[in-house]
């Protein structure tokens, strides 16, 4: 079929004069989300929709239960597909996930299916199709120039409408001649171009409360890690795409528990009980994402570099509230005592508050319910002295300090039998505190002390 509709052809022509992107997959992936969070929550929700369709590829990207309910959608997915697998479960919301996966029902579902081919490949692609508004969203480019592209505008939509009607003439069965039907029903399209005026600000708010606890980065060439053992560098790539897909699942799973909590029409006792999901999965991001940049450390060897003026004192009363809250879920409380009129230390300030509620997490582990965990920040001649400690007698874990129990897991992990978790290996501990300035210093069975160069006073 040498005049083959693909949907390649169709993101390329959404695509059309957008410049090339610069950024890698984890990046634009945080973009399709923060795209798809943004058009279903904040701009399709508050519209009153009498009908309409979505297209989608290659698994459904719609998962607001007002607009299934409102919109019919067809789903390009791969041939042969029964039953939605997890291969692609950074395109698809959990919850939505988990719906398709237990259902073999597709009306119930409210989205047809429509063989994915070949040619198609698996960039996402969203188009949405109402009597009010149009819009079509894709993810298209080489590897390392990725972007996502937004078109509204009424040239754009006649020519990839055209594009899905030829499309639409090529596949097979009732479902392509429903959706046709369905299209033509819907009468002219409408310039929606000025949709892009509020669709990007919100996209870039989203980013902004989503992206910091990810803390995604792009990974270095294998040609680039000589000095690591061939061994060494399976365990730290397979290292790397299980924190990957832990993370994916779980901040999707966030931004659809952030969007449950702007309604105003749930009970106090569900509202709590998704702000504690909220935490418990912002938690186990930070948790991978450590894990993650430990990885990249130990692949990549760096070195101090960047570190800036940081108010060590400051940080810790202002993260307080945040870690407090954490541990008092598993019944322990958190102690503060920082110093009057301390000086600046030169570390990096999202990765240090990163790398110490990892410190508080990995210290608590074993603590008995009401115990609790000490912080003390004082100087110590030019550095400054923070010791994490807890005041339980006879505890079965002591943290970093209490390494005897402790098994390696390759060059990363550690696994303690005794919480039955895995941690951070006392080295990886050593090598990231090292990178954001700080020394490790061990206390056997009373924690652990790290110490900070207090930076020039200017």
């Amino acid at each position: 079929m040498s005049n083959l509709i693909t949907l390649k052809s169709i993101q390329q022509r959404i695509s059309l004069g957008v410049p090339p992107g610069r950024v890698d997959e984890s990046t634009v992936r945080r973009l399709w989300w923060a795209a798809l969070d943004t058009l279903q929550e904040e701009i399709l929700s508050s519209l009153d929709l009498k009908g309409g369709v979505w297209l989608s590829s290659p698994l459904p990207a719609l998962y607001e239960p007002k607009l299934l309910e409102s919109l019919t959608g067809w789903v390009w997915v791969p041939k042969g597909l029964q039953k939605l697998g997890t291969s692609n479960i950074g395109l698809l919301p959990p919850s939505r996930f988990r719906t398709l996966r237990e259902s073999n029902n597709e009306d119930a579902l409210n989205f047809r299916r429509l063989p994915l081919r070949v040619e198609d490949g698996i960039d996402p692609l969203l188009i949405i199709i109402t009597s009010d508004v149009q819009i079509a969203l894709a993810l298209q480019g080489d590897k390392g120039a990725r972007h996502l592209s937004m078109r509204s505008d009424q040239k754009t939509l006649k020519d990839i409408m055209a594009m899905l009607l030829s499309r639409l003439d090529q596949e097979e069965g009732p479902q392509s001649l429903e959706l046709k039907e369905s299209l033509s029903a819907l009468g002219p399209l409408k310039d929606n171009s000025d949709l892009a005026k509020i669709f990007w600000p919100l996209v870039s708010e989203k980013l902004a409360g989503v992206a910091p606890s990810l803390n995604i980065q792009p990974l270095p060439d294998k040609s680039k890690s000589d000095h690591i053992s061939e061994e060494s560098h399976t365990q730290i790539s397979l290292l790397e795409a299980i924190t990957h897909e832990v993370r994916t699942p779980l901040a999707t799973i966030r931004t659809l528990i952030r969007s449950l909590l702007r309604r105003k029409d749930i009970s106090n006792e569900v509202l709590n009980r998704l702000k504690q999901i909220d935490s418990v999965c912002t938690e186990q991001i930070d948790r991978f994402g450590l894990i993650f940049r430990a990885v990249e450390l130990e692949r990549q060897q760096l070195k101090k570099s960047g570190l800036a003026r940081t108010d060590l004192g400051n940080m810790l009363t202002n993260m307080y509230p945040v870690w407090s809250q954490q541990l008092d879920r598993r019944g322990l409380t958190l102690k503060l005592d920082v110093a009057d009129d301390l000086p600046q230390v030169l570390s990096d300030q999202e990765q240090l508050e990163l790398m110490l509620g990892g410190l508080i997490d990995r210290n608590s582990r074993g603590l008995k319910s009401g115990s609790s965990l000490v912080l003390e920040l004082s100087p110590a001649g030019h550095r400054l002295k923070l010791q994490i400690f807890s005041n339980e007698q006879n505890s079965q874990s002591r943290g970093i300090g209490d390494t005897q129990s402790k098994a390696e897991v390759g060059a990363v992990l550690s696994w303690d039998p005794t919480t039955g978790s895995l941690q951070l290996s006392q080295g990886a501990t050593q090598r990231l505190l090292a990178s954001l300035g700080g020394r490790l210093t061990n206390r056997g069975k009373k924690g652990l002390t790290v110490f900070f160069p207090v930076a020039d006073s200017k």
